[in-house]
């Protein structure tokens, strides 16, 4: 429940409506990261970033989409400064799984998520916002700074890459 302070300030950024987002963000941010703490790592940095910031969030603005933005503009930098460095090996030997899955279902979606995985990073984000997460594809166009047309092509094309 958001509340006006005693000096009548503009209500802004609630945690409680904050928190509510964090497994779509954690979604979000291993999708585009592949790796489950550098996905947890994105998400606190995403975090950090809107308690920071969070004067500069208004109520009646989408919530979700400013910390997607967030989210998504926090990968890409991250990126920028990552093709800059250049770390050693990073396939180590406890990174792999050391037993194979037994169950059908769990083979079946390896196999899907490998595929989506596979699709080149903008057909994947688009895929992962539309289709998996079920943001409308206003809302991903604004999180991607994309026109609507092309959020749609995206991911009929990450469909079809996807079929493949």
């Amino acid at each position: 429940m958001r509340h006006d302070d005693m000096d009548g300030a503009p209500e802004i950024l609630d945690p409680d409506d904050t928190v509510e987002w964090i497994p779509a963000l954690r979604a979000f941010a291993r999708s585009l990261t592949r790796h489950g703490e550098e996905a947890d790592d994105l998400v606190q940095e995403t975090l950090l970033k809107a308690i920071r910031h969070k004067d500069k969030f208004r109520k009646g603005t989408n919530l979700r989409g400013w910390l997607f933005t967030i989210l998504r503009n926090s990968f890409y930098n991250g990126r920028v400064k990552t093709n800059r460095e250049h770390p050693g090996d990073a396939d180590c030997v406890s990174a792999k799984p050391w037993t194979a899955p037994t169950q059908e279902w769990t083979v079946r979606g390896n196999e899907v998520m490998a595929a989506v995985n596979r699709l080149p990073i903008h057909y994947r984000e688009m895929f992962i916002l539309v289709v998996m997460l079920g943001e409308s594809y206003e809302t991903s166009a604004e999180i991607s700074n994309v026109a609507i047309g092309t959020v749609k092509s995206r991911v009929n094309r990450a469909r079809a890459m996807i079929i493949e």
